[in-house]
């Protein structure tokens, strides 16, 4: 679990990691303790996986057509949070 600390893995690596653990936990034949261990490194890898796509949301430029010809414009998400 230092890898997942030290952000040593790649967003694929968590990321199918991550997948395992939710299988091993959605089949329910692990004994209490390894699951709750297996939850808290789901946790982190889930925190991984966040921190890594806040980073390339941060990167990503997109190309903006406009009259003068393309431009380059940061990135900025679009909230879809309609305050519901």
């Amino acid at each position: 679990m230092d890898s997942i600390n030290n952000g040593e893995l790649s967003f694929e690596q968590a990321m199918e990691r991550l997948d395992s653990i939710v299988s091993k936990l959605e089949n329910g034949d692990v004994p209490l303790e390894t699951a709750i261990e297996l939850f808290q490194e789901g946790m982190k890898l889930s925190r991984l996986c966040g921190s890594k796509l806040e980073q390339v949301e941060q990167k990503i430029e997109m190309l903006i057509e406009t009259e003068q010809g393309f431009q380059k414009k940061t990135f900025a998400p679009v909230n879809d949070d309609k305050g519901e």
